[in-house]
Protein backbone atom coordinates (compact mmCIF):
# COMPACT_ATOMS: atom_id res chain seq x y z
CA UNK A 1 0.00 0.00 0.00
CA UNK A 2 2.91 2.39 0.92
CA UNK A 3 4.50 1.85 -2.15
CA UNK A 4 1.18 2.80 -4.41
CA UNK A 5 0.88 5.84 -2.13
CA UNK A 6 4.28 7.03 -3.46
CA UNK A 7 4.10 5.75 -6.81
CA UNK A 8 1.13 7.75 -7.20
CA UNK A 9 2.37 10.93 -5.78
CA UNK A 10 5.53 10.61 -7.75
CA UNK A 11 2.92 9.90 -11.26
CA UNK A 12 1.12 13.20 -10.43
CA UNK A 13 3.84 15.86 -9.98
CA UNK A 14 5.53 14.10 -12.62
CA UNK A 15 2.03 14.83 -14.89
CA UNK A 16 1.79 18.57 -12.85
CA UNK A 17 5.43 18.90 -14.53
CA UNK A 18 4.16 18.90 -18.26
CA UNK A 19 2.92 22.61 -17.30
CA UNK A 20 5.16 23.51 -14.55
CA UNK A 21 8.76 22.01 -15.02
CA UNK A 22 10.11 23.41 -12.07
CA UNK A 23 7.64 20.72 -10.14
CA UNK A 24 10.20 17.78 -11.51
CA UNK A 25 13.13 20.13 -9.64
CA UNK A 26 11.42 20.13 -6.37
CA UNK A 27 10.38 15.98 -6.94
CA UNK A 28 14.47 15.30 -7.73
CA UNK A 29 14.62 17.20 -4.01
CA UNK A 30 12.05 15.17 -2.51
CA UNK A 31 13.04 12.03 -3.37
CA UNK A 32 16.85 12.45 -2.77
CA UNK A 33 16.72 13.48 0.67
CA UNK A 34 13.51 10.90 1.60
CA UNK A 35 14.48 8.24 -0.96
CA UNK A 36 11.07 6.53 -0.78
CA UNK A 37 13.07 3.74 -2.84
CA UNK A 38 14.11 2.68 0.41
CA UNK A 39 10.97 3.19 2.47
CA UNK A 40 8.93 1.01 0.32
CA UNK A 41 8.93 -3.12 0.54
CA UNK A 42 8.29 -4.21 -3.42
CA UNK A 43 7.34 -2.05 -6.32
CA UNK A 44 8.85 0.84 -6.11
CA UNK A 45 12.11 -0.82 -4.40
CA UNK A 46 12.47 -2.09 -8.44
CA UNK A 47 12.19 1.17 -9.86
CA UNK A 48 14.58 3.70 -10.23
CA UNK A 49 12.18 6.64 -9.73
CA UNK A 50 15.74 8.94 -8.34
CA UNK A 51 17.07 8.22 -11.42
CA UNK A 52 13.86 9.74 -13.38
CA UNK A 53 13.42 12.33 -11.53
CA UNK A 54 16.97 13.39 -12.00
CA UNK A 55 16.64 12.78 -15.80
CA UNK A 56 12.69 14.58 -15.75
CA UNK A 57 14.89 17.50 -14.08
CA UNK A 58 17.65 18.32 -16.06
CA UNK A 59 15.42 17.65 -19.07
CA UNK A 60 12.23 19.81 -18.37
CA UNK A 61 14.78 22.75 -17.86
CA UNK A 62 16.40 22.38 -20.95
CA UNK A 63 13.14 21.29 -23.00
CA UNK A 64 10.22 23.47 -21.48
CA UNK A 65 11.52 25.47 -19.16
CA UNK A 66 12.29 29.18 -19.45
CA UNK A 67 15.90 30.04 -19.16
CA UNK A 68 15.60 33.62 -18.22
CA UNK A 69 18.05 35.24 -15.88
CA UNK A 70 20.48 31.85 -15.45
CA UNK A 71 24.05 32.72 -15.41
CA UNK A 72 27.36 31.25 -14.60
CA UNK A 73 28.61 31.66 -11.57
CA UNK A 74 31.93 31.50 -9.40
CA UNK A 75 30.82 28.93 -6.91
CA UNK A 76 29.61 26.99 -9.63
CA UNK A 77 32.76 27.06 -11.10
CA UNK A 78 34.36 25.95 -8.05
CA UNK A 79 31.91 23.31 -7.97
CA UNK A 80 32.49 22.33 -11.33
CA UNK A 81 35.98 21.94 -10.21
CA UNK A 82 35.59 19.95 -7.77
CA UNK A 83 33.49 17.61 -9.82
CA UNK A 84 36.01 17.33 -12.41
CA UNK A 85 38.74 16.79 -9.79
CA UNK A 86 36.78 14.04 -7.53
CA UNK A 87 36.35 12.35 -11.34
CA UNK A 88 40.13 12.66 -12.00
CA UNK A 89 40.82 11.51 -8.14
CA UNK A 90 38.58 8.07 -8.98
CA UNK A 91 40.40 7.17 -11.41
CA UNK A 92 43.70 6.98 -9.55
CA UNK A 93 42.05 6.14 -6.19
CA UNK A 94 44.10 3.38 -3.80
CA UNK A 95 40.76 1.69 -3.67
CA UNK A 96 39.04 1.79 -7.35
CA UNK A 97 35.33 -0.37 -6.25
CA UNK A 98 35.31 1.74 -3.24
CA UNK A 99 35.74 4.97 -4.85
CA UNK A 100 33.54 3.69 -7.73
CA UNK A 101 30.78 3.18 -5.42
CA UNK A 102 31.16 6.63 -3.44
CA UNK A 103 31.68 8.55 -7.05
CA UNK A 104 28.03 7.04 -7.86
CA UNK A 105 26.33 9.44 -5.48
CA UNK A 106 28.81 12.30 -4.98
CA UNK A 107 28.48 13.36 -8.78
CA UNK A 108 25.06 13.29 -8.55
CA UNK A 109 24.98 15.29 -5.61
CA UNK A 110 27.61 17.68 -7.34
CA UNK A 111 25.94 18.00 -10.77
CA UNK A 112 22.54 18.82 -9.17
CA UNK A 113 24.07 21.97 -7.09
CA UNK A 114 25.86 23.28 -10.17
CA UNK A 115 22.05 23.22 -11.90
CA UNK A 116 20.07 24.16 -9.42
CA UNK A 117 20.79 27.71 -9.11
CA UNK A 118 19.78 27.98 -13.26
CA UNK A 119 16.08 26.68 -12.03
CA UNK A 120 16.16 29.77 -9.12
CA UNK A 121 14.97 32.57 -11.37
CA UNK A 122 12.05 34.09 -9.50
CA UNK A 123 11.57 34.61 -5.35
CA UNK A 124 8.49 31.91 -5.81
CA UNK A 125 11.14 29.52 -6.80
CA UNK A 126 13.97 29.99 -4.35
CA UNK A 127 10.77 29.97 -1.76
CA UNK A 128 9.39 26.52 -2.96
CA UNK A 129 12.59 24.71 -2.91
CA UNK A 130 13.57 25.96 0.80
CA UNK A 131 9.79 25.06 1.66
CA UNK A 132 10.55 21.64 -0.11
CA UNK A 133 14.04 21.21 1.99
CA UNK A 134 12.13 21.80 5.24
CA UNK A 135 9.43 19.61 4.93
CA UNK A 136 11.22 16.78 3.50
CA UNK A 137 13.81 16.57 6.51
CA UNK A 138 10.52 17.23 8.70
CA UNK A 139 9.47 14.31 7.31
CA UNK A 140 12.15 12.10 8.81
CA UNK A 141 12.31 14.42 12.01
CA UNK A 142 8.71 14.78 12.96
CA UNK A 143 8.72 10.74 13.26
CA UNK A 144 12.32 11.23 15.28
CA UNK A 145 11.05 13.58 17.31
CA UNK A 146 7.64 11.35 18.40
CA UNK A 147 10.23 8.07 19.20
CA UNK A 148 12.46 10.15 20.96
CA UNK A 149 9.48 11.54 23.00
CA UNK A 150 7.69 7.78 23.50
CA UNK A 151 10.94 6.28 24.95
CA UNK A 152 12.62 5.27 21.59
CA UNK A 153 15.64 7.02 21.06
CA UNK A 154 19.38 5.77 22.16
CA UNK A 155 22.92 6.00 20.81
CA UNK A 156 23.11 4.10 17.97
CA UNK A 157 19.49 2.79 18.16
CA UNK A 158 16.64 5.44 17.81
CA UNK A 159 15.22 3.71 13.69
CA UNK A 160 14.16 5.98 11.37
CA UNK A 161 12.02 5.35 8.18
CA UNK A 162 14.96 2.84 6.67
CA UNK A 163 17.26 0.62 9.05
CA UNK A 164 20.44 2.01 7.09
CA UNK A 165 22.59 4.22 9.03
CA UNK A 166 23.97 6.13 5.93
CA UNK A 167 23.16 9.84 3.64
CA UNK A 168 19.94 11.84 6.04
CA UNK A 169 19.46 9.18 7.89
CA UNK A 170 22.59 8.91 9.89
CA UNK A 171 22.50 9.82 13.05
CA UNK A 172 24.74 12.72 13.53
CA UNK A 173 23.92 14.08 10.11
CA UNK A 174 20.27 14.55 10.47
CA UNK A 175 21.03 16.49 13.77
CA UNK A 176 23.09 18.65 11.94
CA UNK A 177 20.83 19.14 9.30
CA UNK A 178 18.07 19.50 11.02
CA UNK A 179 19.01 22.29 13.83
CA UNK A 180 20.66 23.86 10.71
CA UNK A 181 17.38 24.30 9.25
CA UNK A 182 15.85 25.80 12.35
CA UNK A 183 16.17 29.60 11.09
CA UNK A 184 14.67 28.53 7.35
CA UNK A 185 12.07 26.85 9.44
CA UNK A 186 10.88 30.73 11.34
CA UNK A 187 11.67 32.71 8.09
CA UNK A 188 8.77 31.13 6.78
CA UNK A 189 6.56 32.32 10.23
CA UNK A 190 7.10 35.85 8.87
CA UNK A 191 8.16 35.90 4.96
CA UNK A 192 6.50 32.88 3.38
CA UNK A 193 4.10 33.70 0.16
CA UNK A 194 3.66 29.48 -0.74
CA UNK A 195 2.34 29.38 3.07
CA UNK A 196 1.70 32.83 4.27
CA UNK A 197 2.08 33.95 8.02
CA UNK A 198 -0.63 32.47 9.90
CA UNK A 199 -0.80 31.55 13.78
CA UNK A 200 -0.90 27.58 12.66
CA UNK A 201 2.16 28.00 10.26
CA UNK A 202 3.74 29.51 13.44
CA UNK A 203 2.68 26.66 15.53
CA UNK A 204 3.79 23.86 13.10
CA UNK A 205 7.61 26.14 12.85
CA UNK A 206 7.18 25.89 17.15
CA UNK A 207 6.23 22.15 17.17
CA UNK A 208 9.33 21.25 14.09
CA UNK A 209 11.71 23.27 16.16
CA UNK A 210 10.77 21.24 19.35
CA UNK A 211 10.98 17.94 17.19
CA UNK A 212 14.59 19.37 15.89
CA UNK A 213 15.85 19.90 18.98
CA UNK A 214 14.85 16.32 19.99
CA UNK A 215 16.80 14.79 17.22
CA UNK A 216 20.36 15.19 19.11
CA UNK A 217 18.90 13.68 22.32
CA UNK A 218 17.20 10.67 20.72
CA UNK A 219 20.26 10.00 18.91
CA UNK A 220 22.65 10.76 21.79
CA UNK A 221 24.77 12.91 19.11
CA UNK A 222 27.35 14.91 20.28
CA UNK A 223 28.01 16.88 17.25
CA UNK A 224 24.43 17.96 17.40
CA UNK A 225 24.88 19.66 21.07
CA UNK A 226 27.23 21.34 19.45
CA UNK A 227 25.76 22.44 16.57
CA UNK A 228 22.88 23.53 18.83
CA UNK A 229 25.26 25.43 20.63
CA UNK A 230 26.43 27.33 17.56
CA UNK A 231 23.17 28.29 16.85
CA UNK A 232 22.36 29.95 20.00
CA UNK A 233 25.37 32.22 19.56
CA UNK A 234 24.68 32.95 16.00
CA UNK A 235 21.19 33.93 17.43
CA UNK A 236 22.76 36.79 19.47
CA UNK A 237 23.44 38.47 16.20
CA UNK A 238 20.14 39.14 15.47
CA UNK A 239 18.00 39.40 19.29
CA UNK A 240 17.50 42.87 20.50
CA UNK A 241 17.36 41.55 24.22
CA UNK A 242 20.18 39.60 24.29
CA UNK A 243 20.54 38.97 28.17
CA UNK A 244 16.96 38.03 28.43
CA UNK A 245 17.26 35.31 25.60
CA UNK A 246 20.70 34.16 27.18
CA UNK A 247 18.48 33.80 30.67
CA UNK A 248 15.54 32.11 28.61
CA UNK A 249 17.71 29.76 26.93
CA UNK A 250 19.66 28.97 30.10
CA UNK A 251 16.53 28.71 31.97
CA UNK A 252 14.82 26.60 28.84
CA UNK A 253 18.59 24.04 29.41
CA UNK A 254 17.58 23.78 32.99
CA UNK A 255 13.38 22.40 32.77
CA UNK A 256 15.21 20.04 30.12
CA UNK A 257 17.52 18.41 32.56
CA UNK A 258 15.32 16.18 34.56
CA UNK A 259 13.79 14.88 31.76
CA UNK A 260 17.34 13.36 29.93
CA UNK A 261 18.56 9.84 29.86
CA UNK A 262 21.02 9.19 31.90
CA UNK A 263 22.85 7.62 28.75
CA UNK A 264 22.68 11.06 27.29
CA UNK A 265 24.83 12.51 30.05
CA UNK A 266 27.63 9.75 29.82
CA UNK A 267 27.82 10.39 26.40
CA UNK A 268 28.41 14.03 26.12
CA UNK A 269 30.68 14.04 29.04
CA UNK A 270 32.69 11.84 26.52
CA UNK A 271 33.01 15.82 24.41
CA UNK A 272 35.33 16.97 27.74
CA UNK A 273 37.29 13.93 27.65
CA UNK A 274 37.94 12.68 24.48
CA UNK A 275 40.41 10.55 25.87
CA UNK A 276 38.44 8.25 27.81
CA UNK A 277 36.42 7.47 24.75
CA UNK A 278 37.08 5.03 21.95
CA UNK A 279 35.15 6.73 19.08
CA UNK A 280 36.87 10.28 20.53
CA UNK A 281 40.03 8.95 20.74
CA UNK A 282 39.99 7.24 17.21
CA UNK A 283 39.07 10.28 15.64
CA UNK A 284 42.06 12.20 16.65
CA UNK A 285 44.00 9.50 15.40
CA UNK A 286 42.65 9.06 12.07
CA UNK A 287 43.37 12.90 11.80
CA UNK A 288 46.92 12.58 12.84
CA UNK A 289 47.21 9.53 10.69
CA UNK A 290 45.50 11.50 7.62
CA UNK A 291 48.20 14.62 7.66
CA UNK A 292 50.56 11.58 7.53
CA UNK A 293 48.99 10.60 4.72
CA UNK A 294 48.62 13.25 2.57
CA UNK A 295 52.36 14.52 3.46
CA UNK A 296 53.19 11.88 1.22
CA UNK A 297 50.32 11.81 -1.33
CA UNK A 298 49.70 15.97 -1.03
CA UNK A 299 46.64 15.07 -4.54
CA UNK A 300 45.18 12.52 -2.05
CA UNK A 301 44.20 9.11 -2.52
CA UNK A 302 40.49 9.08 -3.75
CA UNK A 303 37.30 8.02 -2.28
CA UNK A 304 37.47 5.83 0.76
CA UNK A 305 41.69 6.01 0.96
CA UNK A 306 40.86 5.75 5.01
CA UNK A 307 41.01 2.42 4.20
CA UNK A 308 44.48 2.34 4.17
CA UNK A 309 44.99 3.53 7.73
CA UNK A 310 46.21 1.81 10.14
CA UNK A 311 47.30 2.60 13.78
CA UNK A 312 47.94 2.04 17.13
CA UNK A 313 46.74 4.82 20.08
CA UNK A 314 46.82 4.83 23.94
CA UNK A 315 42.87 5.09 25.46
CA UNK A 316 42.22 5.93 29.18
CA UNK A 317 40.09 3.25 31.24
CA UNK A 318 38.23 4.33 34.08
CA UNK A 319 36.47 1.61 36.82
CA UNK A 320 34.53 2.31 39.15
CA UNK A 321 34.03 0.00 42.56
CA UNK A 322 32.17 1.60 45.15
CA UNK A 323 33.20 4.83 46.32
CA UNK A 324 36.45 4.58 44.04
CA UNK A 325 37.51 5.11 40.52
CA UNK A 326 40.74 3.58 38.82
CA UNK A 327 42.18 4.61 36.05
CA UNK A 328 44.01 2.21 33.55
CA UNK A 329 45.15 2.77 29.93
CA UNK A 330 45.53 0.08 27.50
CA UNK A 331 46.92 0.40 23.60
CA UNK A 332 44.42 -0.27 20.88
CA UNK A 333 45.22 -1.34 17.56
CA UNK A 334 42.68 -0.16 14.66
CA UNK A 335 42.46 0.48 10.86
CA UNK A 336 40.38 1.51 8.02
CA UNK A 337 38.39 3.55 10.13
CA UNK A 338 36.72 6.51 8.67
CA UNK A 339 37.88 10.10 8.87
CA UNK A 340 35.32 11.04 10.86
CA UNK A 341 35.66 14.94 9.39
CA UNK A 342 34.40 16.76 6.11
CA UNK A 343 38.03 18.67 6.30
CA UNK A 344 40.18 15.48 6.61
CA UNK A 345 37.77 13.38 4.11
CA UNK A 346 38.58 16.26 1.69
CA UNK A 347 42.30 16.36 2.38
CA UNK A 348 42.39 12.46 2.55
CA UNK A 349 40.78 12.09 -0.49
CA UNK A 350 41.13 15.02 -2.86
CA UNK A 351 44.15 16.06 -1.19
CA UNK A 352 45.28 19.85 -0.79
CA UNK A 353 43.77 21.01 -4.10
CA UNK A 354 40.56 19.73 -3.26
CA UNK A 355 40.27 21.06 0.52
CA UNK A 356 41.26 24.39 -1.20
CA UNK A 357 38.25 23.94 -3.43
CA UNK A 358 35.86 22.76 -0.26
CA UNK A 359 37.05 25.76 1.97
CA UNK A 360 36.83 27.96 -0.73
CA UNK A 361 33.13 27.75 -1.97
CA UNK A 362 31.84 27.74 1.77
CA UNK A 363 34.04 30.55 2.69
CA UNK A 364 32.48 32.09 -0.35
CA UNK A 365 29.27 32.03 0.56
CA UNK A 366 29.80 32.76 3.84
CA UNK A 367 30.22 36.42 2.66
CA UNK A 368 27.86 36.68 -0.39
CA UNK A 369 25.23 36.09 2.34
CA UNK A 370 26.72 38.44 4.76
CA UNK A 371 26.97 40.83 1.98
CA UNK A 372 23.22 40.40 0.55
CA UNK A 373 22.14 40.60 4.42
CA UNK A 374 24.35 43.83 4.81
CA UNK A 375 22.62 45.35 1.37
CA UNK A 376 19.18 44.36 1.94
CA UNK A 377 18.63 44.58 6.24
CA UNK A 378 16.96 48.32 6.11
CA UNK A 379 14.59 47.13 2.77
CA UNK A 380 10.85 48.09 2.83
CA UNK A 381 9.59 47.29 0.00
CA UNK A 382 7.26 43.79 -0.06
CA UNK A 383 9.35 42.36 -2.85
CA UNK A 384 12.54 43.28 -1.04
CA UNK A 385 12.02 42.95 2.89
CA UNK A 386 12.60 38.73 3.02
CA UNK A 387 15.58 38.69 1.17
CA UNK A 388 18.04 39.83 4.52
CA UNK A 389 16.30 37.67 6.83
CA UNK A 390 16.68 35.05 4.08
CA UNK A 391 20.51 35.55 3.72
CA UNK A 392 20.76 34.95 7.74
CA UNK A 393 18.71 32.37 7.77
CA UNK A 394 20.99 30.20 4.69
CA UNK A 395 24.26 31.66 6.08
CA UNK A 396 23.00 30.51 10.06
CA UNK A 397 22.61 27.30 8.15
CA UNK A 398 25.91 26.81 6.83
CA UNK A 399 27.91 28.09 10.10
CA UNK A 400 25.95 25.11 11.86
CA UNK A 401 26.31 22.35 9.06
CA UNK A 402 30.09 23.73 8.81
CA UNK A 403 30.23 22.80 12.51
CA UNK A 404 28.69 19.71 12.31
CA UNK A 405 30.75 18.95 9.33
CA UNK A 406 34.37 19.43 11.28
CA UNK A 407 33.53 15.98 13.41
CA UNK A 408 31.67 13.87 10.60
CA UNK A 409 32.29 12.79 6.87
CA UNK A 410 29.87 15.14 5.43
CA UNK A 411 31.77 16.62 2.81
CA UNK A 412 29.38 16.09 -0.23
CA UNK A 413 26.31 15.75 1.44
CA UNK A 414 23.54 16.15 -0.72
CA UNK A 415 21.19 18.43 1.37
CA UNK A 416 24.02 20.51 2.06
CA UNK A 417 25.20 20.96 -1.60
CA UNK A 418 21.31 21.88 -1.88
CA UNK A 419 21.99 24.91 0.37
CA UNK A 420 25.09 25.78 -1.46
CA UNK A 421 23.13 26.05 -5.06
CA UNK A 422 20.17 27.88 -3.16
CA UNK A 423 22.74 30.39 -1.82
CA UNK A 424 23.79 30.60 -5.56
CA UNK A 425 20.56 31.46 -6.65
CA UNK A 426 19.61 33.99 -4.12
CA UNK A 427 23.39 35.47 -5.26
CA UNK A 428 22.44 35.64 -8.56
CA UNK A 429 18.48 36.92 -7.80
CA UNK A 430 19.76 39.60 -6.05
CA UNK A 431 22.42 40.78 -8.89
CA UNK A 432 19.65 40.55 -11.48
CA UNK A 433 17.77 43.13 -8.87
CA UNK A 434 20.25 45.26 -8.11
CA UNK A 435 21.60 45.44 -12.25
CA UNK A 436 18.11 46.34 -12.95
CA UNK A 437 17.79 48.85 -10.45
CA UNK A 438 21.47 50.26 -11.45
CA UNK A 439 20.01 50.61 -15.64
CA UNK A 440 17.13 51.76 -14.23
CA UNK A 441 19.50 54.81 -12.53
CA UNK A 442 21.66 54.99 -15.40
CA UNK A 443 18.27 55.51 -17.80
CA UNK A 444 17.03 58.38 -15.59
CA UNK A 445 20.03 60.35 -15.44
CA UNK A 446 19.98 59.98 -19.09
CA UNK A 447 16.57 61.30 -19.67
CA UNK A 448 17.61 64.16 -17.16
CA UNK A 449 20.62 65.27 -19.03
CA UNK A 450 18.43 65.13 -22.70
CA UNK A 451 15.86 67.03 -20.77
CA UNK A 452 18.17 69.65 -19.83
CA UNK A 453 20.62 70.06 -22.82
CA UNK A 454 16.81 70.41 -24.44
CA UNK A 455 15.87 73.05 -22.21
CA UNK A 456 19.32 75.48 -22.81
CA UNK A 457 18.32 74.59 -26.44
CA UNK A 458 15.13 76.38 -25.86
CA UNK A 459 15.91 79.27 -23.55
CA UNK A 460 18.59 80.23 -26.26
Amino acid sequence: MMDLIFLAFIFYVLLLGLKRPFLWVLLYVYIDILAPQRIGYSLITTLPVSLIAFAAAFGGWLVLDRKEGGRFSIRQGLLLALLVYCWWSTGNADFPEDAATKWEWVWKALLFAIFLPFTLTTRVRIEALALMLVLAIATIVIGAGMKTVLGGGGYDSLNFFVDDNSGIYESSTLATVAIGLIPMIWWFTRHGTILKPHWMVTAFAAALTFACLLVPIGTEARTGLLCIAALGVLLLRYTRKRLLFIAGAGMLGLVALPFLPQSYYDRMATIAEPGGDESASTRMAVWQWTLDYVAEKPLGGGFDSFRANRFAYVMQVKEVSGNSTSVTYKQVVDEGRAFHSSVFELLGEQGWPGLAIWLSLHALGLWQMERIYRRWKGAQGEDEVWIAPFAAALQMGALIYLVGALFQGIGYQPVMLMLVGLQIGLNSYCARIDSAQRQHERNERRRAAIGGKMRGAVAA
